[in-house]
């Protein structure tokens, strides 16, 4: 008697996720493998931090990514410019242009989001206090099916008025670079063409608007660096 039942032919999918956490990295791995395992099959590469994961990425040999799930906040590999999930999500789309990009992340101010869907513009944002198993899989869903997916803080956040985002122009960006890596102040207007007076004064001004009046260079920069202002 003839055999009636076809085999399913698989649609095979490679994945890539970077965490610094090996748990967090077998909870993405066990609901990764539990999504719909009669039409898929995976097959996942892991890495613990920038370094390993550029290695992964920049090797020849590996065969592109389908989806990667990325941390934005990892130890960096200063030695090739990687510094976070960021940087990584940009390689990747260097190297592998048509890999699906899903951040995780535990900023939850509203410029840095921005920022990352300007510049990245992922498949996937995911607060990591919205996640859960549930959420992981609803995720996944969404963007192995072309959608995007942004979780429910992003979603709240992007939703706030406008008049709460700060918008800074690019010599305020300029100044808050070279602050950033230690140029003196009296040295600045050879970089950017306005006077040490207006220097002055749009570094208190920067201070003002990032609530930090009588907060240090140092401060200035983190503050900067949490509202999504420097990287």
């Amino acid at each position: 008697m003839a055999n009636d039942s076809v085999d399913t032919v698989k649609t095979k999918n490679e994945i890539l996720i970077v965490d610094d956490h090996p748990f967090i990295i077998e909870g993405y791995k066990n609901a990764i493998t539990r999504y719909n395992p009669e039409e898929f099959e995976f097959f996942i590469t892991k890495a613990k931090d920038c370094e390993s994961a550029y290695h992964i990425i920049t090797n020849p040999a590996v065969v592109p990514f389908d989806i990667a799930f990325l941390d934005i906040s990892m130890s960096p590999y200063e030695e090739k410019n990687i510094y976070s999930g960021e940087d990584l999500a940009k390689l990747i789309l260097e190297y592998m242009p048509n890999c699906k990009i899903i951040l995780l992340t535990m900023y939850t101010e509203l410029l840095k989001i921005k920022t990352i869907i300007k510049t990245i513009n992922p498949s996937g944002l995911v607060i990591k206090n919205d996640l859960t198993f549930d959420e992981l899989i609803f995720a996944f869903d969404k963007v192995i099916k072309n959608e995007k997916y942004y979780s429910q803080s992003v979603l709240k956040m992007l939703n706030q008025a406008e008049e709460n985002t700060i918008e800074i122009d690019q010599f305020d960006k300029d100044i808050l670079f070279h602050i950033s890596k230690g140029t003196k102040l009296n040295d600045i207007p050879q970089y950017i063409p306005i006077s040490l007076g207006a220097i002055e004064q749009r570094k208190l001004n920067l201070k003002e608007l990032l609530k930090i009046e009588h907060g240090s260079d140092i401060d200035l920069v983190q503050e900067a660096k949490n509202k999504g202002l420097l990287f």
